[in-house]
């Protein structure tokens, strides 16, 4: 069933869809009076469903039924800082993250990026904030994910509470291989957890000084070297099988 997010919370249980949806249930996927759809409400992350019973060239208007329970969002806040890396990867970052759970989504110029938005910031992230919420919705999340952008990692606001961990290829080169299950353990507390990962070419040492300032841990994503748009998927595939699988039947030696 398709599934689409309002922000407004209604009265009472019929709704007026707003335009876009309207046109996107009706137009493109050829709805009619009867036709069903989920309809999420991002502020209380409840889902209802609601039947067309109404239309017109003005409006659409939905009866929505009773709330359903549904838990598919991680138990843990997960934050992404992406180093920029060019083209269109960081659509397709977002789009694979949001898919597997993440957030909020910080994309960060680093010493080695070639990417360099400046004024085409707020455009760029304008569109990945859509891309986002497209990926909640094909996914069923109860949630749209944040994109923001930070010009300089000096910039990062992050909440104390939240446990930092920055992907470093060196430590995977050294065979480090506990710090990153240790920073999930710890996130499981604190509730809260944030994974930098550098753009193609990685971090400068300097910036890493500058970022380990900053609160985050060094780890590694394992043996093999990842390219930048395959390091935040690893980390969340990582994530959510620590904290959403049952390992009570599974030998992991």
């Amino acid at each position: 069933m398709q599934r689409y997010f309002l922000d407004e919370i209604p009265e009472n249980d019929l709704v007026k869809l707003p335009d876009d949806i309207k046109h996107h249930l009706m137009k493109v996927l050829r709805g009619k009076i009867g036709t069903k759809a989920e309809f999420v409400f991002n502020d209380q992350q409840t889902i209802r469903v609601g039947e067309v019973i109404s239309i017109d060239d003005m409006e659409t208007i939905v009866k929505l039924g009773p709330v359903l329970e549904q838990t598919v969002e991680l138990p843990v806040e997960v934050t992404l800082i992406l180093g920029l890396t060019k083209g269109d990867k960081p659509d397709d970052v977002i789009k694979k993250a949001t898919e597997l759970g993440a957030h909020h989504f910080i994309l960060v110029e680093t010493d080695w990026s070639v990417a360099h938005w400046g004024s085409k910031a707020p455009r760029k992230i304008e569109r990945l904030n859509k891309i986002a919420q497209g990926a909640a919705e094909q996914s069923h999340r109860l949630r749209i994910p944040t994109v923001q952008y930070c010009e300089k990692i000096e910039q990062l606001d992050l909440p104390d509470q939240m446990v930092k961990v920055v992907a470093w290829e060196e430590s995977a080169k050294s065979g480090e291989k506990s710090q990153l299950v240790q920073s999930i353990e710890d996130a499981e507390i604190a509730k809260s957890i944030g994974f930098m990962i550098g753009p193609e070419g990685g971090l400068s040492v300097q910036e890493l000084g500058r970022i380990e300032d900053l609160g985050f841990k060094k780890a590694s994503l394992g043996a093999r070297i990842l390219r930048a748009e395959t390091a935040p998927l690893y980390a969340m595939s990582v994530l959510s099988f620590a904290l959403e699988l049952d390992h009570s039947q599974i030998k992991i030696k």
